[in-house]
């Protein structure tokens, strides 16, 4: 029929008959989603398109090795989500990532779609569903219930290797950070006061190790991911799905996507719980707890640069000011900070959210989908900013590190055990009150021999007990010379 100046043809659904574009993959049931669910006003995540693709492909598959379906519209049908995965037809996903139905909206319009496409392989037109069936072809043996969190944790699963990708390099950039600092002694802070010196070397080797137990983290995340409830249809007990479907699905979709999968223990329990949504992003909102952390120390670091810390310098990435003139903010760190509250928040949404199931399913997967994907992906975005425009790029202000720390009243901490504590308050009060060093202090007191203080607060000493620089040189070198791999690192 004609519209105007535009084609249309009319499909029909449960709920009535309705006038789809001619020249649209979607169908009725996609346009009402649309419709209805202008939300976000986005689109699916790529990802989770091709998700879809593989589970209907691997779906396909199955179902033309058990008779299920017949062998030419399953071989249509691969056809058409080959040309999905290859990057086709993504502007006729048309619903919004936010949706009611419990992501109903989001498989029927993948179905239809597929539908749509296999027509065409198999020499018909678009809407004439005789030929190849949303609903009784493409998804044949499924149900909403298992293909959404699969195509859910398949497309975490993506985006976590991604994320981790980034990570990794982030720790190799602040082991590099932490060997080229590692001579740069600078005063530690405890409680935002002085506390004891520290190398700057040291702190950033912490930031790796930090980083490194947040990619441990993430390999446990993923592993949450690979557990499917495929099979299981519509709350898990596997109801219009044959049984030797039920056995070859997951493994044919592991195949088909070449990723590793397992099918559920009990596929009912996977229907129902969304626990495994709320660990990964426990382990992504963990993350991005440590990095805000490593941001706020670069900002605090590297603040003034006359008024404030000044220990480091960060990259000048762009102008700071409209009004003042040479001004210069550590701009990436800020943006790492603010990616750390949105993931916070997310973390919240997708806890409540996974809290709010009932009985044998849970209606909020898009919700938790959107959120979580939103916190994958800009946590890798942020990662790989801090790295090529951050991190890499820090440079120490050695001279002022070891001014701060030899006018500092903290190094009485390492003098304390030769005066007795009492004494060495009042050799810190008086120091704060007069703005002497605690060296000339204890020399003008006579309370110890130059060369004992000398030794006493020898940076080397007061950040590693009992190694003077000589012997840290040497068991550095031993070390990397063992294990070059570790840079030296002690």
């Amino acid at each position: 029929m004609k519209k105007g100046n535009s084609d249309y043809r009319t499909e029909q659904d449960s709920i009535g008959t309705k006038d789809v574009p001619e020249d649209v993959y979607y169908g009725v049931q996609s346009l009402r989603a649309a419709e209805n669910f202008h939300i976000t006003g986005l689109t699916m995540h790529p990802e989770i398109i091709n998700s879809l693709a593989y589970i209907k492909k691997a779906a396909a598959i199955t179902n033309c090795e058990t008779g299920l379906l017949d062998k030419r519209i399953g071989q249509a049908i691969v056809r058409a989500c080959d040309e999905i995965l290859a990057g086709k037809f993504r502007k006729d996903f048309i619903v919004d990532p936010i949706q009611g139905g419990a992501g109903t909206s989001l498989n029927m319009n993948a179905n239809e779609v597929i539908a749509n496409r296999a027509i065409e392989h198999l020499g018909g037109q678009k809407g004439d569903y005789s030929i190849v069936n949303p609903n009784d072809h493409v998804n044949c043996s499924q149900s909403t219930n298992d293909v959404i969190p699969t195509a859910g944790k398949m497309t975490a699963l993506k985006l976590l290797q991604n994320l981790k990708a980034e990570l990794h390099r982030l720790h190799t950039a602040l082991c590099q950070k932490a060997e080229e600092f590692d001579h740069v002694i600078k005063m530690g802070r405890t409680q935002m006061q002085d506390a004891v010196p520290i190398r700057l070397g040291q702190e950033f080797q912490a930031y790796s190790v930090a980083i490194q137990r947040d990619i441990r983290r993430m390999d446990k995340a993923m592993d949450e991911m690979r557990s499917l409830n495929m099979g299981g249809t519509a709350v898990g007990t596997g109801i219009n799905a044959d049984e030797s479907y039920l056995r070859r699905i997951v493994p044919n979709l592991s195949e088909v996507s070449d990723m590793d999968f397992v099918q559920a223990f009990d596929l009912i329990d996977a229907t129902q719980n969304l626990d495994s949504f709320v660990a990964v992003s426990g382990a992504v909102k963990a993350c991005a707890v440590t990095l805000s952390k490593i941001a706020n120390d670069l900002r605090l670091m590297s603040s003034g640069p006359r008024a404030g810390f000044n220990e480091i310098n960060l990259p000048a990435r762009q102008n700071g000011s409209s009004i003042m003139p040479g001004k210069v903010n550590p701009v990436i760190p800020e943006v790492v900070n603010q990616v750390a509250f949105n993931i916070i928040g997310n973390d919240v949404t997708i806890t409540m959210a996974a809290e709010a199931g009932q009985l044998e399913l849970n209606a909020f997967e898009p919700i938790v989908f959107y959120c979580m994907f939103q916190s994958i992906d800009t946590l890798a975005y942020a990662v790989r900013t801090f790295v090529d425009n951050c991190v890499s790029g820090i440079t120490a202000n050695e001279e002022r590190c070891r001014y701060l720390v030899e006018n500092s009243v903290g190094v009485i901490t390492a003098i304390s055990p030769h005066l007795g504590y009492q004494k060495a308050a009042e050799i810190a009060k008086k120091a704060i009150q007069t703005g002497a060093s605690i060296r000339s202090l204890v020399l003008q007191e006579k309370l110890l021999s130059e060369e004992d203080l000398n030794r006493i607060l020898d940076p080397v000493h007061m950040t590693e007990p009992g190694i003077s620089a000589k012997d840290l040189l040497l068991r550095k070198q031993t070390l990397k010379e063992a294990h070059p791999d570790q840079g030296g690192k002690v």
